[in-house]
């Protein structure tokens, strides 16, 4: 029998027995739960004064957990545990957390789409599946954006045949082109302009990092961070602007809805991705990690951040311009 040598056969490190993944998940359950009910609360008014506090109870949890895991994968790196293929399957594992994510904005465009093209004529009496619905809401007209609801057609709650979880009021104006005043102080442009720029920085502090140019690497990975939290900033500012100046909010029909479902679940992972990024450039300036041959934390960062850049443009497309 032959003997192996190092370079044929190398040891895979596996951790020992970890609560992580439960407390991550308890974090995760907590948060979406105190989430939904919150966001009922605000719209219906139907959820306890619990509800912030669970939510807020939830994400602590949650980020304190991948806080500790991510130490402590960075630190079996460092102390060489990493094997070559367990770095793969880090790789593997990424990529299938960015499916999931593509399948989780998918199911939300598709909310669109249904809306836009199939419940919205319907409620309307236009095609084969609203023969019927004028005897609902007789004189709805459908077009998008939807600035009038069905309820708001036919009089309001008190005169819906069928009964319905609140009433709903349409937005003053929406958030699309078609209505912006002047097209220099559109947001979503600028957001869109700020992305897309921060795609390019990212790539550049890439190149950097693989040229062993950490000084290139530092500087626009910060620049990228800036811009990351500069997008944050305007969509608030949209969000005031939507609620205070517009009349658009979560009660504004399914036209909110869809908005801020959309909008918002993108804004808070372009939060998640900017956190990931200013993290890289945190241990890239204080603890010199990374090298052209083992920088793994940031360049799955930057698929991330890429990803909700792709992300960004349908949205603009399909939220905004169409």
């Amino acid at each position: 029998m032959t003997s192996q040598t190092s370079t044929e056969y190398e040891k895979y490190y596996v951790p020992e027995k970890s609560s992580l993944a439960v407390m991550a998940t308890i974090g995760l359950v907590l948060s979406v739960f105190g989430a939904a009910n919150f966001i009922n609360q605000l719209t219906f008014g139907e959820a306890g004064e619990a509800s912030p506090t669970i939510l807020y109870c939830g994400l602590f949890v949650f980020a304190a957990t991948l806080f500790v895991w991510f130490r402590t994968t960075i630190r079996e790196n460092i102390a060489g545990m990493a094997s070559g293929q367990l770095k793969k399957s880090y790789v593997l594992g990424m990529y299938w957390f960015i499916f999931s994510e593509v399948m989780f904005f998918a199911a939300f465009f598709g909310v669109l789409f249904y809306v836009r093209n199939l419940a919205g004529p319907w409620l309307a009496a236009e095609g084969e599946g609203g023969r019927m619905n004028y005897l609902l809401w007789e004189g709805f007209q459908f077009s998008w954006p939807m600035m009038q609801t069905p309820q708001e057609a036919v009089g309001g709650a008190a005169d819906q045949l069928i009964a319905n979880n609140g009433s709903f009021a349409s937005a003053k104006q929406s958030m699309s082109f078609a209505e912006a005043h002047h097209w220099y102080a559109w947001l979503p442009l600028w957001n869109t302009i700020i992305l897309l720029s921060s795609s390019v920085t990212v790539h550049i502090a890439h190149t950097g990092l693989l040229n062993d140019d950490k000084k290139k690497f530092n500087l626009w990975l910060s620049a990228t961070v800036a811009l990351g939290v500069l997008f944050v900033i305007l969509q608030i500012a949209e969000y005031y602007e939507a609620y205070a100046h517009f009349g658009l909010t979560l009660n504004s029909g399914i036209y909110g809805s869809t908005f801020f479902m959309l909008t918002g679940f993108h804004g808070f992972h372009v939060f998640m991705g900017m956190t990931m990024l200013a993290i890289q450039l945190m241990r890239s300036l204080r603890g010199g990690h990374f090298t052209a041959a083992d920088h793994f934390g940031f360049e799955a960062s930057s698929w991330y951040w890429h990803f909700v850049d792709v992300v960004w443009v349908f949205l603009f497309l399909f939220v905004y311009i169409l």
